[in-house]
């Protein structure tokens, strides 16, 4: 597998150790530009931490991970991310949380000089979380979905190459997750952003992703035959799904979606149903597999 021009993020032979455990191994991905992937897996698997070496927060242990033919080695801007818990500042109200991404950057002046200009956009990015009428109202006097959106317009206003999203939907309510669910969607649409989402809600990871990637340390090693032995877990299975559009939640109830969640439950859930690297059901045109 080469690192094509047209895959925005390309990582080899990744493997991430903490002290003695081995994490994640052998992780091989190519990411094309525009490409909404969900990972999912089981609890433990690496997720999140794979999140944080794409971001710059973790060094890998060994393999490389390269945005545009480059390989990150520092946290980049190009990259955003959006977690459970809500980084918004108190005392802050919300659109001052929107512009503050703008103005750090730079000078106080040029921060002053630029304010008018740093605010429209802060509202535009309001507006299309829906928003903007809460423009000076603080974190406090918003609800839980409500302050999850400003977190996603604070992301959206640097413009990343990269949006991760590390379970941003999780402690909402079933029905207010559905809205979020939606909203993500229709953004995606606009901004045509890469996103990496992580779940462990195997319905949303189905319903949002272009591609599911599943993450998983539930597999039969095939050079020794070995399972649950200190292996880091791999991508078992990559799926490329149809979008044309955001979908309507209705799609949920279809058979051949409750059929996709159950192959994937059975292949990366399921420590009984263990495979080895050739049985890796990576359907994806861009899956790839080189063990360092």
């Amino acid at each position: 597998m080469q690192n094509e021009p047209k895959h925005l993020l390309f990582i080899e032979d990744l493997k991430k150790v903490y002290k003695n455990k081995v994490v994640l191994d052998d992780i091989d991905l190519a990411v094309s530009k525009g490409e909404f992937c969900t990972l999912v897996g089981p609890s433990g698997c690496g997720k999140s931490t794979l999140l944080k070496l794409i971001l710059g927060q973790e060094r890998t242990t060994s393999g490389r991970i390269l945005m545009e033919g480059r390989e990150l080695l520092l946290p980049s801007d190009s990259i955003g991310i959006v977690y459970q818990k809500y980084s918004l500042y108190p005392h802050l109200t919300i659109l001052e949380n929107i512009m503050l991404g703008k103005q750090l950057p730079v000078s106080l002046w040029r921060s002053f000089l630029k304010k008018k200009a740093i605010r429209l956009e802060a509202m535009h990015y309001l507006e299309s979380v829906q928003l903007a009428e809460h423009a000076d109202k603080y974190p406090h006097q918003l609800s839980g979905g409500m302050q999850q959106r400003v977190a996603i317009a604070q992301a959206l206003i640097m413009k990343p190459k990269i949006l991760l999203m590390d379970e941003p939907f999780g402690a909402l309510d079933p029905g207010t997750r559905e809205i979020m669910q939606v909203l993500i969607l229709e953004l995606w649409e606009q901004n045509r952003m890469t996103i990496f989402f992580v779940t462990h809600d195997l319905e949303e990871a189905v319903f949002l992703g272009t591609r599911i990637l599943v993450v998983s340390q539930y597999y039969t090693h095939e050079t020794n035959g070995k399972q649950g032995v200190n292996l880091g877990s791999r991508i078992v299975s990559d799926y490329a799904l149809n979008r044309n559009g955001a979908s309507s939640p209705q799609i949920k109830e279809t058979a051949e979606f409750g059929q996709l969640i159950q192959r994937i439950r059975n292949e990366g859930f399921d420590p009984k149903q263990c495979q080895t690297a050739s049985e890796f059901n990576l359907e994806h045109f861009d899956s790839f597999q080189t063990f360092g």
